[in-house]
């Protein structure tokens, strides 16, 4: 089922090959879902694209963001329903690689082996602590530790009146993002393949490297230049390892890593 016209899911191309899987993307804190667009074209013929299009940005930055990881899990996973029955994988960069891990362990219970791969993005292991909490800082501070952050452009960061509708977001998520911990109780069984950039002051590969202890499948750490939106300025070589490992030829191995 194609989600068209769906609050939560916004869909950027379609597979016209086969064997077909629908790759599903979340973005960073407070990231616009439409990020991914640029990335429709450059996928194999036999993956699909579908963003996720969370509560208080993009188009439904007017809504309240969800203020615990159950409430947002729940609303999420019923909203991908139809996607998760055939086969998909989930991408998920910082904020979104934890909510990404968080979905995939839900649709390996209730589909099993239809999730085809997990991709990691910029994402600290469940059993690394974040510190310090940036969630906590005054407003002034804290629109100053966006901007040493990098990935929001300064034209957004100096309107007022956008940032006043886009930083209850932010500042949610990153809370969510900071407060998140191992909620699973087992492995995840599906492979993995986490990315992390050489230059990332945020997300080390330090801070990475326990990824493997997460996954049953085999988990792989695959190191890209650039700092801690590595989406964004090597967009490129982000894109050759989703289609190195979801490609047809990969999808008719059965995604193993």
């Amino acid at each position: 089922m194609w989600p068209d016209g769906d609050q939560w899911l916004l869909p950027l191309k379609r597979a016209s090959d086969e064997p077909t899987v629908t790759l599903i993307c979340l973005p960073y804190a407070g990231g616009n879902p439409a990020l991914f667009r640029s990335w429709a074209e450059a996928l194999d013929d036999n993956v699909g694209l579908v963003a996720v299009r969370l509560p208080g940005r993009g188009s439904r930055i007017k809504e309240p963001s969800c203020a615990d990881w159950a409430t947002l899990l729940t609303h999420t996973s019923a909203a991908l329903a139809p996607l998760l029955r055939a086969p998909h994988a989930f991408f998920g960069h910082s904020f979104g690689g934890r909510l990404a891990y968080e979905l995939a362990h839900l649709a390996a219970a209730k589909y099993p082996g239809c999730t085809r791969r997990l991709f990691v993005s910029a994402c600290r292991s469940p059993n690394q602590p974040r510190r310090p909490c940036l969630h906590q800082l005054p407003d002034v501070e804290f629109r100053e530790a966006l901007r040493e952050m990098g990935g929001m452009p300064e034209d957004l960061l100096a309107s007022e009146p956008l940032m006043r509708m886009l930083v209850p977001a932010v500042r949610n998520d990153i809370r969510l993002a900071e407060l998140w911990d191992d909620r699973a109780v087992t492995p995840l069984n599906v492979p993995l393949t986490v990315l992390y950039g050489q230059d990332d002051l945020i997300d080390p590969l330090a801070t990475m490297q326990d990824w493997p202890a997460f996954g049953s499948r085999g988990c792989e750490l695959v190191k890209l230049p650039g700092a801690h939106f590595f989406l964004e300025t090597h967009r490129g070589l982000v894109l050759d390892v989703i289609n190195e490992r979801l490609g047809a030829s990969s999808a008719n191995a059965g995604g193993q890593p």
